[in-house]
C-alpha cells in the first residue's frame, strides 16, 4: 500500500546523499520533497504540515549540517515522524472488564464490517483464549445476517440469532443476555453501514451503545478512502465518541493517507489492520513497524510472528532430524509449501525483510506466488509412493504427472532438478553441523 509513498522518500534520501556538501538549501529542498510526498499518498494537509514542521526543527540543526552523513540522520528523524504520526506506541484492546465485553463495530457502508466482525472474533478466540459471541445487528443489507452466520460457521463461534424484522437495539439487548447465559466473554457486534451525516441512522447506534454499554467503540475505516477516512473518522467520533479504527483494505493500492492522518486528526488509535480476505488476515498495528515498511527497512518482527504462529516447535524438531538423515522428501516439501503460504504473499513477505524492498521493485510478487501454485499443484499430481520416494519418477511418469498439473514435462522436469540440486546443498549443511542454516526450499522457486 505504501510502496509508492516509500520509494519517493527513498528518491528524496538518494538526491541527498548525491550532494559532497549538505547545506541548509540542501535540505530545505528535501524537506519540500517530503512535503509533496505525502500531499500525493492523499495524508490530510494539517497532518503534512505538522510532520514536515516536526522533521523541520531536527534536520535544520547545526550538529546535522556538520555531521558526515546529514541523510541518515533525515531518514532517522523521518522515521520517528511517521511512527508517531501513527500513533507512537501499538494500542492493544482492554478487555479487562467484567464480561461479558461489548465490542461495537461501527463505519460506512462496504468498509469490510462484517469480515472484520469475524476477522476479530477468531483473533481474539486463538491469540487471546477468548470466548467471543457474534451479533449480526444490519438488518438493513440483504443477507447480513447470513454472511456473519457463515463466518462465524467457519470460525467455530457462535453468532446470536438474529432475524432481519427485529429492532437493532434489542438484537443488542438480547445478544448481551444470551452471551452471559452461555458463559461467552466477549460480545462482537456489528451494526449496519451508514453515513456519519445520517441523522436517524446514527441516533440509533447511539441508542445501542447507550442499551449495551460496550467497551470499544471501534470504527471500521476502508484505508482505500485516503482522506476522506479522516473526515468518516471525525463524523462518527462526535456522535459516538469511537476509542478505536480497524483499517481494512491495507493490502491494496491505496496511497496510504488514511493510516497517517486518521490517529493525529480523530485521536483515536489504530488497533487492527486487515491485510487480505481470509479470515486470518488481520494484523495487530504496529505504528513503529509500518514506519520501517515505509522506508524499506523491513518488518522482520512480524515475519517472525508470522513463522512462529505458522510452525510449531514439533515440526521444526521433526523437519531437523530429516534434514541430518538425508530423509526430506517431495512430501516434506509440500508441507513446507503450505508453511510458506499460510504467512501471505511473496510479495508480503519480502517486504518484511530489510533490505528487500528494492529486489522487490524490480520482481512481480504475482508472478512468484503464481509459481509456488504451480510447483504446489506438480506436487499435489504424483502419488503417494512417488512423494516419498522421487527416483520412481521416469519419463512417462513425469508426462502424467504434467497432465494432472496442467503444466509441461518441462516444467516438471525443471522442478526435480532444483529438488535434487537442494537436497545436496542441506546434505553439506547437516554435514557442517548447520541444519537448518538455510530454508529448506529456497532453491525450488522456479527460474
Amino acid at each position: 500500500m505504501f510502496d509508492t509513498l516509500g520509494d519517493k522518500l527513498d528518491l528524496v534520501f538518494k538526491r541527498l546523499r548525491g550532494h559532497g556538501r549538505v547545506t541548509e538549501r540542501h535540505m530545505t529542498e528535501a524537506l519540500r520533497e517530503i512535503r509533496m510526498a505525502l500531499l500525493e499518498a492523499d495524508v490530510a494537509l494539517p497532518v503534512v504540515h505538522a510532520f514536515v514542521e516536526r522533521v523541520r526543527e531536527q534536520a535544520l540543526g547545526q550538529e546535522v549540517l556538520r555531521s558526515l552523513t546529514p541523510e541518515q540522520h533525515l531518514v532517522k528523524f523521518v522515521h520517528q515522524e511517521l511512527a508517531r504520526t501513527m500513533g507512537g506506541d501499538s494500542a492493544t484492546l482492554d478487555l479487562g472488564a467484567p464480561p461479558p465485553v461489548a465490542v461495537m463495530l461501527v463505519g460506512l457502508q462496504g468498509s469490510g464490517k462484517t469480515t472484520t466482525a469475524a476477522k476479530l472474533a477468531r483473533h481474539l478466540k486463538t491469540e487471546k483464549g477468548r470466548r467471543p459471541y457474534l451479533v449480526p445487528a444490519d438488518v438493513y443489507r440483504p443477507a447480513a445476517i447470513e454472511q456473519l452466520t457463515t463466518l462465524g460457521r467457519q470460525i467455530g463461534c457462535p453468532v446470536h440469532p438474529s432475524t432481519t424484522d427485529a429492532d437493532p437495539v434489542e438484537i443488542a439487548r438480547a445478544a448481551q443476555a444470551a452471551a452471559r447465559s452461555q458463559n461467552l466473554d466477549t460480545l462482537i457486534l456489528d451494526t449496519a453501514g451508514r453515513l456519519h451525516i445520517d441523522d436517524e441512522l446514527m441516533a440509533e447506534l447511539e441508542r445501542i451503545k447507550a442499551a449495551i454499554t460496550p467497551k470499544h467503540v471501534l470504527l471500521v475505516a476502508d484505508a482505500m478512502t485516503g482522506q476522506d477516512a479522516v473526515n468518516v473518522a471525525q463524523g462518527f467520533h462526535e456522535r459516538l465518541a469511537i476509542d478505536g479504527v480497524v483499517l481494512t483494505k491495507l493490502e491494496g493500492d491505496a496511497r496510504g493517507g488514511a493510516a497517517l492522518s486518521i490517529r493525529e486528526m480523530s485521536g483515536a488509535p489504530i488497533y487492527f489492520v486487515g491485510v487480505g480476505e481470509k479470515l486470518e488476515a488481520l494484523e495487530p498495528f504496529y505504528p513503529d513497524r509500518m514506519a520501517s515498511r515505509i522506508l524499506g527497512k523491513g518488518d522482520i518482527l512480524s515475519l517472525i510472528e508470522k513463522v512462529e504462529k505458522a510452525y510449531d516447535q514439533r515440526q521444526a524438531e521433526a523437519l531437523e532430524k530429516k534434514l541430518r538423515k538425508n530423509e526430506f522428501t517431495l512430501e516434506d516439501f509440500r508441507d513446507q509449501l503450505q508453511m510458506v503460504k499460510r504467512l501471505g504473499s511473496m510479495g508480503e513477505i519480502l517486504g518484511m525483510i530489510p533490505g528487500m524492498k528494492k529486489l522487490t521493485s524490480k520482481l512481480d510478487p504475482g508472478m512468484a506466488d503464481a509459481e509456488l501454485k504451480k510447483v504446489e499443484a506438480i506436487v499435489n499430481s504424483m502419488t503417494k509412493q512417488e512423494r516419498h520416494n522421487d527416483a520412481l519418477i521416469n519419463g512417462s511418469r513425469r508426462r502424467r504427472i504434467a497432465l494432472g498439473s496442467g503444466t509441461s514435462v518441462a516444467d516438471v522436469n525443471r522442478f526435480l532438478k532444483q529438488y535434487a540440486q537442494t537436497k545436496k546443498m542441506m546434505k553439506k549443511l547437516t554435514k557442517l553441523g548447520r541444519p537448518g542454516g538455510g530454508n529448506p526450499f529456497s532453491q525450488l522457486m522456479p527460474g
